[in-house]
């Protein structure tokens, strides 16, 4: 052991042993551990990894000059390397979805439609190719983005797109336990936003005791406060602008953990969402247009 330490070095050792933990945490471990490892994954290490790159090549060239054994330098360098890339994830370069097997995620929940009228899903299911946007976050491995026409239409006007201050309808039966509509509405494709959620409406499921999240919703349009009981069907707010979005969308996700109790948003379980009474399939993909089967 004194032998392989000597010749790779205490500090590559540490490192390489902390990539091989944290990827194993993510695809052995998953659960709320697997989301904090894939977080740091993501986010942490590749600036830790940025950093000691710089001073790795200040290094090397000053142990060059020197003529100094350069062996345990390079080393660290592509050790570096490897906290750096997944940089590539984060900037969706290279989309690798959270590994997570909706088959084996305990509990999953089948809610009525947020929306009255014929709704396209921007993004949503459980395939990369269908939701790109989500499918690679743990806390929002099966969230979806819902629009109307028109959307993706380029204006700047939040009034042209479709869903726009449409009704939004409480999917479940539950207790509302965050409910803010104070952000005021960003300008499409403007990202000029405050908060990553804008204004929500966050309920605790009665049925699961798990959490959903409706958010990006309108300002002063928010008809509930924490402490409310909803029931399916019961209006909640109205569709917006606000928080990081770049069109008038509605984002709606399910997880494990308490949204106003986080660290960070990312640092969540997310669990699987189905919806009941809908035409087509329960867990709609990208694409899909739905609409509620009527009674």
């Amino acid at each position: 052991m004194k032998r392989i330490m000597r010749k790779f070095g205490v500090i590559n050792i540490i490192g390489i042993g902390i990539i091989i933990a944290l990827w194993s945490t993510v695809y052995l471990i998953n659960g709320l551990v697997g989301a904090y490892a894939w977080t740091l994954i993501k986010l942490v290490f590749p600036i830790i990894g940025g950093v000691g790159i710089v001073i790795d090549l200040v290094l090397l060239v000053i142990y060059l000059v020197r003529m100094r054994n350069t062996q345990k330098l390079v080393l660290n360098l592509f050790v570096n390397i490897f906290f750096v890339v997944p940089i590539l994830m984060t900037m969706n370069i290279i989309q690798l979805p959270y590994p997570n097997d909706i088959d084996r995620v305990d509990p999953a929940v089948t809610v009525y439609w947020p929306l009255a009228e014929e709704t396209v899903v921007g993004f949503g299911g459980d395939k990369l190719e269908h939701n790109q946007k989500h499918v690679t976050w743990a806390s929002e491995r099966w969230a979806y983005d819902l629009v109307m026409e028109p959307y993706d239409i380029g204006s700047m006007r939040n009034e042209d797109y479709g869903i726009w201050n449409k009704e939004v309808f409480s999917p479940v039966r539950g207790k509302v336990i965050g409910a803010y509509d104070g952000e005021a509405d960003v300008e499409p494709n403007s990202e000029e936003f405050t908060s990553m959620a804008g204004n929500y409406v966050y309920i605790r499921i009665e049925e699961t005791g798990t959490y959903l999240l409706l958010v990006h919703l309108k300002k002063d349009s928010v008809m509930v406060e924490a402490g409310d009981y909803v029931q399916p069907g019961d209006v909640i707010g109205r569709v917006g602008n606000s928080g990081s979005t770049s069109e008038p969308h509605l984002h709606i996700h399910h997880q494990r953990q308490d949204p106003t109790k986080m660290l960070y948003p990312t640092l969540a379980e997310g669990l699987p969402l189905f919806f009941e009474e809908i035409n087509g399939e329960a867990m709609p993909n990208g694409g899909d247009v739905v609409k509620r089967v009527e009674e």
